[in-house]
């Protein structure tokens, strides 16, 4: 049987690559994500291959997930996997120097976003008494980093939600993956840095970092595991790093 796929975070690195893989083992698709133009590009591309829905929203506000996520008539609600990919780093200071509004949005995207989708779709799978969850974290969730507090913060809180996922969700037939990247090269340092392209590009420098593409075949096998295989947490580094400050420059 078909399944369908919740994405969160579509528009662009992950999320994008994870849609068109996914799209690609015809699984349907419901693309969320703040990017309207965006949305309606990939869905335009991939509708030819699957069935796709868009939904335009911000995950760190929740009225906004409430009202989009349940306007989702009760085929679409039959939601197998749920990837809570949304996110992101802004900022790269020192506590001291560091600005709140990039602190308030990481805790937005990383961590309320998370939360107020899975409160949403969680209980439809419980419903259904299976499900697959895959929240992407990062090496940043393990290893705490200077002049990256609060984003460590963030995603050291998506790995404990994980584990708290899991615990409460096994008994309904749920499975709960974490996936923690290392340095995967997407729009995330040009984010970060607010558009230095320069900056950004310097982080991937004289060395192979993880593509999209990486994460998105993780987030494949985690899905295509057999129904009695949970794969609970997943470390991803390009060959070239050994932790989340160590990276073996040419």
């Amino acid at each position: 049987m078909k399944r369908t796929a919740l994405i969160t975070g579509a528009t662009s690195g992950i999320g994008e690559a994870t849609a068109r893989l996914f799209a690609k083992h015809n699984i349907n698709l419901i693309l969320c994500g703040r990017r309207i133009e965006k949305l309606t590009a990939l869905k335009n591309e991939l509708v030819n291959i699957t069935s796709v829905k868009t939904l335009s929203f911000d995950v760190g506000d929740r009225d906004s997930v409430n009202k989009n996520l349940n306007t989702l008539n009760e085929a679409w609600q039959k939601i197998d996997i749920l990837v809570n990919n949304a996110g992101g780093a802004h900022g790269l200071d020192l506590f001291v120097e560091g600005d709140v509004n990039d602190w308030e949005r990481m805790i937005d995207f990383n961590v309320k976003g998370l939360l107020y989708v899975s409160k949403v779709i969680i209980p439809w799978m419980i419903k259904r008494k299976k499900g697959q969850i895959i929240n992407i974290s990062s090496i940043a969730g393990k290893q705490t980093y200077a002049k990256g507090m609060v984003y460590c913060a963030s995603k050291s809180g998506v790995e404990a939600i994980s584990k708290g996922m899991r615990l409460e969700l096994v008994p309904h037939g749920i499975r709960v993956s974490n996936i923690a990247p290392g340095a995967v090269e997407t729009e995330f340092s040009i984010v970060r840095f607010k558009g230095d392209q320069k900056k950004a590009k310097s982080v991937y420098s004289n060395y192979d970092p993880l593509v999209a593409q990486d994460i998105a075949d993780s987030v494949l096998y985690c899905v295509n595991v057999p129904s009695h295989v949970q794969i609970a947490d997943m470390t991803i580094f390009p060959a070239a790093q050994s932790d989340a400050t160590t990276i073996h420059r040419k």
